[in-house]
């Protein structure tokens, strides 16, 4: 039996939430300064002249992803070095500092073009904009706590993203435990108010057996896993949150919610571009696709493009043949 709409207390109907579930499969694009310092989480002291692309090519990463199969693309518009992929005015650690290409307009345009969802990620754990906060690297990732400054900070900048290249379907927010509970609510009522059909993923990242942890990324209107499947339901038993792979359905603070599942991997070993890094085999990223539909999650599969700004060959070929 289906969980009744009025007996469920969010934002979305149910109907919309499973509208998203069944998109069923998005591309992530990690992009930006660690791809050309060589390093996920660096310390945000990287010169503006480290990110050069030489080849930009949105219309590939886009292109690819339609005919994979994809419906919609996260882009990591800001990651822990703090380098923003669009010309934001509350920075000058942007690629508007050296004259490079507004890779979140870019990408806008191109997922119009093509009929692809626009999702943008921003990550809270900013090495570079701290305004007097002690970042996760120094103290650990339950201890640390943003400033009120960078929470304003973080608030205009999804603000500004939200003009200038909405329609936005997701804006995913890595590391949010940061934020606190409260920063976390006004994060989530800031986007809301501002944009009320964008889904607001809170990324749980990896949490052993629990499928969402309410005091590292709550309020979210999606539950995440990295390269993590959450455990299959019994079959035949209970009601559709918990018959259909999974259980969506939550008991939070008296209310109950339905909230889907994303699942998000790589296509090959690393987030970002790495000379060491090789696309997985097209069995097990085929495995990955199938497994994600049977326990009625959404893939977002991590597919870096290169220092040029492509996609490179290998890595396109994996993933056209496994969507074959």
């Amino acid at each position: 039996m289906a969980p009744e709409a009025h007996a469920l207390t969010q934002r979305f109907s149910l109907e919309k939430l499973q509208a998203w579930e069944a998109l069923g499969f998005g591309m992530f694009v990690h992009f930006g300064m660690s791809t050309f310092i060589g390093e996920e989480c660096p310390d945000g002291g990287a010169p503006l002249e480290a990110y050069a692309p030489t080849g930009l090519d949105v219309d590939q990463w886009t292109s690819l992803a339609v005919d994979a199969g994809m419906k919609y693309v996260v882009l990591t518009a800001k990651h822990v070095a703090g380098h923003c992929l669009w010309p934001t005015t509350l920075t000058p650690y942007s690629v508007a500092a050296t004259g490079q290409a507004d890779v979140v307009g870019a990408l806008a345009e191109a997922c119009a073009k093509r009929g692809l969802k626009l999702g943008i990620y921003y990550c809270s754990w900013d090495n570079h904009n701290r305004f007097g906060t002690v970042t996760v690297d120094e103290v650990g990732i339950y201890e640390s706590r943003v400033t009120t400054r960078y929470l304003d900070f973080q608030l205009v900048q999804l603000g500004e993203l939200i003009d200038r290249y909405s329609p936005i379907f997701q804006l995913w927010i890595d590391i949010p435990q940061v934020l606190g509970p409260q920063g976390r609510q006004q994060c989530y009522d800031f986007i809301a108010r501002k944009s009320p059909d964008t889904f607001v993923v809170m990324n749980q990242g990896c949490q052993g057996s629990s499928l969402l942890d309410t005091k590292y990324a709550w309020p979210t209107d999606i539950a995440t896993r990295e390269r993590q499947f959450p455990e299959c339901a019994r079959w035949g038993q209970g009601e559709s949150g918990t018959t259909d792979g999974h259980s969506r359905i939550y008991e939070i603070e008296g209310s109950r919610f339905y909230v889907p599942t994303e699942i998000c991997d790589c296509l090959g070993y690393y987030w970002f571009h790495d000379e060491r890094d090789r696309p997985r085999s097209v069995a097990e990223v085929r495995a990955l696709r199938t497994l994600a539909r049977a326990r009625s999650c959404n893939l977002l599969l991590n597919v870096p493009p290169g220092r040029d700004g492509r996609i490179s060959d290998d890595f396109a070929r994996v993933l056209l043949e496994s969507a074959n």
